[in-house]
């Protein structure tokens, strides 16, 4: 191989470990066991495996339907304000609680009971613009479980919460900051 062909070969694999590691930053740990956007359960209990790509004609809930995929109810928990905080460490990669502080995702000050894509200065995926929701408790409840479910199409790549407290806590903790 020539030594200008490796050259070439060595900035593309560093290159493409860097947008690997890029992408796979939002919302997850230091464990990661793969270089795609998802987080499988076995790497860490705490979040939920992506679900597999829907095909075509799957459809999101409706923007009023907040059933889980495992059933629970969001008015089963009580939220944990202060451990909220705690798990919310994984969305700051992404999401600030200041207002008016975008990063790759849009600020969450105020998120609870704003309207799906309403911030005026960030760039959403067409799919979370469309998707006519209101983020309610119940409805960042169910979408915290799984986003790519709820919002098929959006641009955030965590996985999702399987632990229903922990989604009910960091609700807890996006309403003080609301």
């Amino acid at each position: 191989m020539h030594v200008s062909s490796m050259t070439r070969f060595g900035r593309l694999s560093v290159g493409l470990a860097i947008s690997a590691l890029a992408l796979t930053a939002c919302g997850k740990k230091a464990d990661t066991t793969e270089t795609t956007t998802t987080t499988t359960a076995a790497a860490n209990p705490d979040v939920a495996a992506a679900p597999a790509a829907a095909p075509a004609a799957a459809a999101a809930p409706a923007a009023d339907n907040t059933d889980t995929i495992s059933g629970v109810k969001y008015a089963s928990y009580t939220g944990d304000a202060a451990a909220g905080k705690t798990d919310f460490v994984t969305c700051q990669t992404c999401h600030s609680i200041d207002p008016g502080v975008n990063k790759i995702g849009p600020s969450l000050h105020g998120v609870v009971g704003r309207k799906a894509g309403s911030i005026a200065d960030f760039t959403y995926s067409n799919a979370n613009k469309s998707s006519g929701i209101t983020w309610t408790p119940e409805k960042l409840f169910q979408y915290l479980e799984a986003p790519q479910r709820v919002v098929p199409g959006t641009k955030m790549t965590f996985a999702g919460f399987s632990d229903p407290q922990k989604r009910a806590d960091v609700i807890a903790y996006l309403k003080t900051n609301s």
